[in-house]
């Protein structure tokens, strides 16, 4: 992809999501996603960082369990509703509106980081998971839920489930594993769930479930 065709995608696709999360409605509600929670729970609270975090609820909910919860997206509208969810639970998110490319943070700073449906391009997929992976300390935790490459299938059947139409979007968990390859794997796996989240995420879908400890 050249320069100025990335720019132009760039473009419509935060288009596309500033026009989504400006809805008083909470696109995939404000629950935080629930194979999330149940990791966060079997960790220490410490600083965690969130990628492609959208209307913040996964980060609102990690700072109401005592975590440090930074954030980044590309939508201004999403920090919004982040801040608004944010004031709601009475917690803090410190939250930055743009891409990887223009956000840095500090090498090994971050206990834990979760990619929960953070569907990078092909182009860039591997180079930013390898990025972000910078940012964990020795030891740190990734967590990450995204959909598969069987999910068109169940989008076939249910639009409602949502997900990237693109198949070139969608990941494997040998693509994912190989994107982190200085972490011992905890759990690698292909699941069919059932979605309840917001109005995007709804029926069963098929997703990567990949959690690992930075070496």
């Amino acid at each position: 992809m050249g320069k100025i065709q990335f720019c132009v995608v760039k473009c419509i696709m935060k288009t596309i999501w500033d026009e989504r999360y400006s809805k008083k409605e909470y696109a995939y509600g404000e629950e935080p996603n629930a194979f999330l929670k149940e990791e966060l729970a079997k960790l220490t609270p410490g600083k965690i960082l969130f990628p492609a975090e959208g209307e913040g609820r996964n980060a609102v909910y990690a700072a109401s369990q005592g975590w440090t919860s930074v954030a980044f997206d590309a939508s201004a509208e999403g920090k919004v509703k982040a801040d608004q969810l944010a004031a709601k639970h009475g917690v803090s998110v410190s939250y930055a509106v743009g891409e990887l490319r223009e956000i840095q943070y500090e090498q090994q700073y971050f206990d834990a980081m979760a990619l929960i449906y953070a569907h990078f391009p092909p182009n860039l997929r591997q180079a930013y998971h390898r990025k972000l992976s910078y940012f964990l300390k020795p030891g740190g935790i990734v967590i990450l839920e995204a959909f598969n490459h069987q999910h068109p299938k169940f989008q076939k059947l249910n639009p409602q489930v949502g997900g990237p139409l693109a198949s070139e979007l969608l990941f494997s968990r040998e693509q994912i594993e190989s994107d982190f390859p200085l972490f011992d794997i905890l759990q690698s796996t292909e699941e069919e769930i059932d979605l309840h989240e917001g109005l995007y995420h709804v029926g069963r879908g098929s997703v990567v479930r990949f959690v690992a400890r930075k070496q």
